[in-house]
């Protein structure tokens, strides 16, 4: 299966799995409150959000007062709480005179649980998941102190001002310890124009982030910006490649390519790339000896030599029991949320990052999920997708639990139950809201597509 493939599956599986859930949120707390559930579907059997066209499901079943399907519009789910407007704008029951197992009969704070139920599973869904991550595989990571021979960086970290072998020290005075951090940092630095301390040839200096590299980061499909830089040591090498035709060896130091440096492995990538069929003298260390070897390397051939990234790494290696996994699964949940929420402010609230440009729909989704499949990763990724979520539902928008709940909590607090004419007419607006701005991200997602 092709990389596009199994990103999709994962994408499907982890959607499918956290709507699935969703919704039983929503149908528990309702059972646990005597509240009738007429339908419970994975997808809208119906072409959302026009609850009268193209009814029908692709499988149902009837089970005492609910019915179990699969919907064919594979985009979100439901359940139908009998007395409840809701996305199936079913008027005919809500004319009719309450009934003790309608949801409209039902105390306002038991309501409230029924709404947030679906955020509530939500977020213990991920929390499960961390809690299950972190008891099995443990943690592990490169203290950014111990990435020993500096960075390795691309056209935006040149753009910033970073050099291959820069040490990074601090994010406005401030230690990252861990390297995968340091971008993540750069997005929350002040005013996202701060600075940045670094040691470069055994010197301390700083750097200004230039205005606008955290929109270019924002905007990166892949990889990032930087890199723990790996020496350009030849760790094992094909058979009958060039590399062994010129009889190199396994541990040979490469250092330069024409008299420019090429100590890293992203130095020496970038230089063999850009003198592809032309003659090039390749410098090299053998037992504290300098030699050399002239040659040439047709387009887009390798060199046939291989790097062992990890061996140049000391990696922080951390194991849980199951009781620090359960408080570490708890951390990391809201700590994830706080993140997710910062981010989400910037889209509105920086100069560097533009709403439009950040919006995106199932494709980039499904890009966030590696070309294998990795079961860790899997399961990092759903309980992230978990935790956004759980956020958007909480948006309070008509249409989404967010804004019921702020109808609920008008209610609580003035004693005056919302009108039901208003809630058809906020939910009506709500959910024609909410399909817009899916046909705009997915709109976006086919546009940049073409773009690159």
């Amino acid at each position: 299966m092709s990389g596009t493939g199994v990103k999709v599956l994962q994408l499907f599986a982890s959607l499918s799995l956290l709507i699935a859930l969703h919704e039983f949120g929503h149908f528990f707390f309702a059972r646990l409150f005597k509240t009738r559930v007429e339908k419970f579907y994975l997808f809208f059997d119906f072409l959302f959000p026009f609850s009268g066209v193209l009814n029908f499901a692709l499988f149902k079943k009837k089970k005492g007062d609910t019915e179990y399907g699969i919907g064919w519009f594979p985009l979100g789910g439901y359940v139908k709480i009998a007395g409840m407007v809701d996305e199936s704008m079913d008027k005919e029951q809500m004319a009719l005179p309450p009934q003790p197992w309608e949801y409209r009969s039902k105390k306002p704070w038991q309501r409230l649980f029924i709404m947030l139920g679906g955020i509530i599973v939500n977020v213990l869904v991920a929390i499960v998941l961390y809690i299950l991550v972190f008891s099995v595989y443990g943690e592990e990571y490169l203290l950014t102190k111990n990435a020993k021979y500096g960075i390795a960086v691309d056209s935006l970290g040149r753009s910033i001002g970073l050099q291959d072998g820069d040490m990074i020290n601090s994010i406005d005075g401030k230690p990252v310890e861990r390297f995968e951090r340091i971008p993540m940092a750069m997005i929350f630095s002040k005013d996202q124009t701060g600075s940045m301390q670094i040691t470069r040839n055994g010197k301390d200096t700083t750097i200004n982030i230039p205005s606008g590299t955290v929109r270019k980061m924002m905007k990166l499909t892949k990889g990032g910006f930087i890199a723990p830089a790996v020496p350009m040591v030849i760790d094992s090498m094909a058979a009958n490649s060039i590399a062994s035709k010129l009889n190199m060896q396994v541990g040979d130091s490469i250092v330069s390519i024409n008299g420019q440096r090429a100590g890293l492995f992203n130095e020496f990538a970038e230089i063999k790339a850009a003198t592809y069929g032309k003659p090039i003298t390749i410098a090299f260390v053998r037992n504290n000896v300098l030699d050399s070897v002239t040659t040439t390397i047709p387009k887009d051939s390798a060199f046939g030599v291989f790097q062992h990234h990890s061996k140049y790494f000391k990696l922080e290696k951390l194991r849980y029991g199951f009781f620090p996994a359960i408080s570490k699964g708890f951390s990391f949940t809201f700590e994830q949320f706080g993140n997710y929420i910062a981010q989400f402010k910037l889209m509105f609230g920086s100069k560097e990052v533009s709403a439009h440009e950040s919006v995106g729909g199932l494709i980039s989704f499904g890009k966030i999920f590696p070309s294998d499949f990795d079961m860790r990763q899997f399961l990092m990724l759903t309980a992230f997708i978990s935790i956004i979520l759980a956020f958007m539902n909480l948006l309070p928008v008509p249409g989404l639990d967010g804004g019921y709940v702020i109808f609920l909590l008008w209610e609580m607090i003035t004693g005056k139950q919302v009108s039901e004419k208003i809630m058809e007419r906020a939910t009506t607006v709500g959910l024609v809201l909410l399909l817009t701005l899916m046909v705009y991200a997915n709109g976006m997602d086919i546009f940049r597509l073409f773009k690159h």
